[in-house]
């Protein structure tokens, strides 16, 4: 199992029907604020985009630069903002990608040597071995947390440093103290920083993205897209932020013309706004994280199950493997993700997406079901 996702294999190529907890994507489905839209984009499929994406580079901009009023955690005047005065990003330190994955790849691509922390997101590696990238792997601290000692005395073997924030597949989030030391050093050093915040909106306090260090830091490259928040991974729509304008010209000189599509772009005019659907996810995860974590800790076979500021849970088993155990759910019709091909981990992880509340109790159900039966 490669990623998450796949109700191809054993599903829908089948015949058969599957709840997905493989893949961590927003049950609350795709915003109402697009569908009533969509005419638009329809009305739009018989002329090319604009090839310099200038009105959606807008909405991005517009959307990171409200992030703490669209949140509703900090209350800042829109008006000041958008006047300019706290304004983070201008279109030119933005650049669009066909899914977070073509930024991601394209950015690695400028690294000659790069720093991964083990476990991540497996197409960080895949992407710098496919560009010739020599590989500096960190592994993480026993309870699932960046060592940020280690980095830092690794960090002058390398060119850039990739993170994920929220990290795929724990759910662990930077500590700006501790990284802090790291960006500084980077910033006097010339290396690249990439943070990969495709989970971002989930932690439930926007002030724990890094976004507003790109001011200070031209060494920043962060990562954002429409696919696990805003439930849209068939839009295929990312993009990168810096102010590093070098590396942002750099990727766009990589880039096909006209690779956002006009779905894509609707969808990021209206959901990029949409604050009753920021509103109902926010307090969607914020309840059913707690809750489910919960559950999952009381599971007999699960040994421990981490803290995370995601909407998943990474799961170390007991008694029991997960090629096994995936076995086992997909006769009751479910899918989890294992998690053996994660660098760092074997095959006592398993990882589970958090979804609605009735789900949540089906799975938690069948697990328990499914232990006293293995028995």
């Amino acid at each position: 199992m490669k990623h998450g996702g796949d109700i191809y294999t054993d599903g829908i190529l089948k015949g058969k029907e599957l709840i997905d907890f493989s893949s961590n994507i927003n049950p609350l489905g795709v915003p109402k604020s697009f569908t009533d839209n969509i005419q638009e984009a329809i009305d739009n499929l018989n002329k090319y985009p604009d090839i310099k994406y200038r009105r959606l580079k807008g909405y991005v901009a517009e959307y990171v630069n409200n992030g703490e009023v669209l949140f509703g955690k900090f209350k800042k005047d829109p008006k000041f903002i958008k006047d300019g005065h706290g304004k983070l990003v201008d279109q030119k330190h933005i650049v669009l990608g066909n899914g977070a994955a073509e930024i991601i790849d394209l950015v690695i691509s400028t690294l000659k040597k790069v720093m991964i922390i083990t476990p991540s997101f497996g197409e960080y590696e895949e992407n710098a071995k496919k560009h010739g990238c020599q590989i500096v792997y960190i592994n993480s601290t026993e309870n699932m947390d960046y060592d940020y000692k280690e980095i830092f005395n690794n960090l002058n073997k390398v060119d850039g440093i990739i993170v994920a924030n929220p990290n795929n597949p724990d759910g662990r989030i930077l500590k700006e103290e501790e990284f802090k030391t790291i960006l500084d050093y980077c910033e006097q050093n010339n290396k690249l920083v990439i943070i990969d915040e495709a989970f971002i909106e989930f932690v439930g306090d926007i002030n724990k993205s890094f976004v507003d260090k790109i001011r200070k830091y031209k060494c920043l490259f962060i990562i954002r897209a429409l696919t696990k928040f805003y439930a849209m991974p068939g839009i295929r729509f990312g993009f990168g932020i810096s102010q590093n304008e070098k590396i942002i010209e750099k990727i766009k000189s990589m880039q096909n013309p006209w690779n956002i599509n006009a779905f894509a772009e609707v969808a990021a005019k209206y959901v990029l706004k949409d604050e009753e659907y920021i509103k109902k996810s926010l307090k969607w995860i914020t309840k059913e994280r707690e809750i489910f974590l919960e559950e999952i800790r009381k599971i007999e076979f699960i040994e421990k199950a981490y803290d995370t500021h995601g909407n998943f849970i990474l799961c170390k088993l007991k008694g029991i493997d997960c090629e096994l155990l995936y076995n086992l759910c997909l006769k009751e019709g479910i899918v989890i993700r294992k998690c053996n091909n994660y660098k760092g981990l074997d095959k006592f992880f398993v990882r589970v997406a958090i979804k609605d509340s009735h789900t949540n109790k089906i799975l938690i159900n069948k697990l328990n079901k499914l232990w006293r039966d293995f028995k």
